[in-house]
């Protein structure tokens, strides 16, 4: 697939020879869940990886104290500098007498910093539009990029297309990881497509209608997986399906009506990829990031007892459902957003995430935030095509999405029998 961001037939070296010893990582959102998870795996595997720096955005000092002492890290960055103190208080807590602490980097423009810092491969787990500049450092650097952050691709699309070298992105998003492991079994002129599979949220088979009384603790219990609320609440409307299916395109160069959704609410096939003579090869194992995460830090080679495998002795019975496009519309209006491309990802992104925090604090109604979504996307209109986009851009379009989202919203708010209607 060479045309593809994510190469599974190529190997990519960010350094010539091989240098011996553990791979060298730098994490960035190293307290977060896909950051935790890839310590973990680190820890039980300390002569395949060696962490070299983190990065935070500095409400768990004391997490991140922990974690720079128990892998020994040459540099802790934080984006909040008003937590500098706390941090280098943490850490004196933890090293020993005479112990030297590790480098303390801070601000916005921190985790940028250490994504083009020397190491082998940098595991971008940051949540949000803000992991762009750490992406596109850690591409310009030469790193292999274990990608976790959606975002980046999803806002910044031709920027890291303009970047990227054939391999050098390594998936870890559960759907496209499993993606990069099937496209392996056969050539690009051999994919017919795409099947990204979804566990449906806590509301399948619910109308519409029926999605309009949800509430804010119900849209929370998600029944597969244990996220932040933003992904909890973007899987519960079938956004992030959405953000998938535009990262899909993006990574593998598969047109958006090659991509399919479909729902798979026992979550143990992660994706999988139709040829054209007619099979499909599936990736299937227990719900558990570990096993991607491993297989982005570890690319070419597997890490071996990543996770769980799954039991074959018990019985065990996987279903398949078709998208209720007209329940969800965020996957159609998200490939119409792919389709539109430039800026007008970045604005489904921005608005997408106002608006759940208005339905999170209760004012906007659950079917209202992919509606309100919708308007802020329409009133965008068509964006610049092309490879002109720039980071100012991107910036531009997510602050005016974010306001009017807001505008939209409160407007909601203060007619919620017409927002119901």
């Amino acid at each position: 697939m060479t045309d593809s961001l994510a190469h599974p037939h190529l190997r990519f070296d960010p350094a010539p020879g091989d240098p011996g010893g553990p791979r060298e990582v730098v994490i960035l959102g190293s307290t977060g869940s896909i950051g935790t998870q890839a310590i973990d795996l680190v820890l039980r595997n300390p002569g395949r990886f060696r962490v070299t720096a983190l990065s935070a955005a500095g409400g768990r000092v004391e997490l991140l104290a922990e974690q720079a002492h128990r892998l020994r890290v040459r540099t802790v960055a934080v984006a909040r500098e008003d937590a500098v103190p706390a941090l280098r208080e943490a850490l004196t807590a933890r090293y020993g007498t005479g112990e030297p602490l590790p480098e303390i980097l801070a601000g916005p423009d921190a985790a940028t910093e250490l994504a083009a810092s020397p190491c082998h491969t940098v595991l971008n787990g940051i949540t949000g539009s803000i992991g762009l500049a750490p992406t596109l450092a850690a591409l310009t650097a030469g790193r292999a990029l274990a990608l976790a952050n959606k975002e980046s691709l999803i806002v910044g699309g031709p920027l890291v297309k303009a970047l990227a070298k054939p391999g050098q992105i390594i998936p870890v998003d559960s759907e496209h990881s499993a993606l990069f492991q099937a496209l392996a079994g056969g050539a690009r002129e051999e994919v017919r497509k795409l099947v990204v599979t979804a566990s449906g949220g806590p509301f399948r088979g619910r109308t519409k209608r029926e999605l309009a009384e949800v509430t804010p603790e119900q849209a929370l219990a998600h029944p597969t997986w244990a996220m932040g609320p933003v992904i909890t609440i973007n899987s519960a409307t079938l956004v992030n399906k959405g953000l998938e299916v535009i990262e899909a395109h993006l990574l593998y160069d598969v047109p958006f009506d090659r991509i399919e959704v479909v729902v798979h609410p026992q979550s143990y096939i992660h994706s999988m990829v139709e040829f054209t003579d007619g099979s499909t090869l599936a990736q299937a194992s227990p719900p558990d990031m570990r096993m991607p995460i491993a297989l982005g830090l570890g690319w070419p080679d597997r890490v071996p007892d990543a996770a769980p495998g799954i039991d074959w002795t018990k019985a065990q019975t996987w279903e398949f459902f078709p998208l209720d496009a007209e329940a969800f519309p965020s996957v159609p209006l998200a490939c119409h957003v792919g389709d539109l491309g430039g800026t007008a990802p970045a604005v489904f992104n921005a608005a997408n995430e106002e608006c759940v925090d208005a339905f999170l604090k209760g004012g906007l109604p659950f079917t209202g935030i992919v509606d309100t979504v919708a308007e802020v996307v329409a009133e965008h209109g068509t964006p610049a095509q092309g490879t002109s986009l720039t980071v100012a851009d991107v910036l531009e379009a997510e602050t005016w999405a974010r306001a009017r989202a807001r505008e939209l919203a409160a407007r909601a708010a203060r007619t919620p029998s017409e927002v119901r209607a």
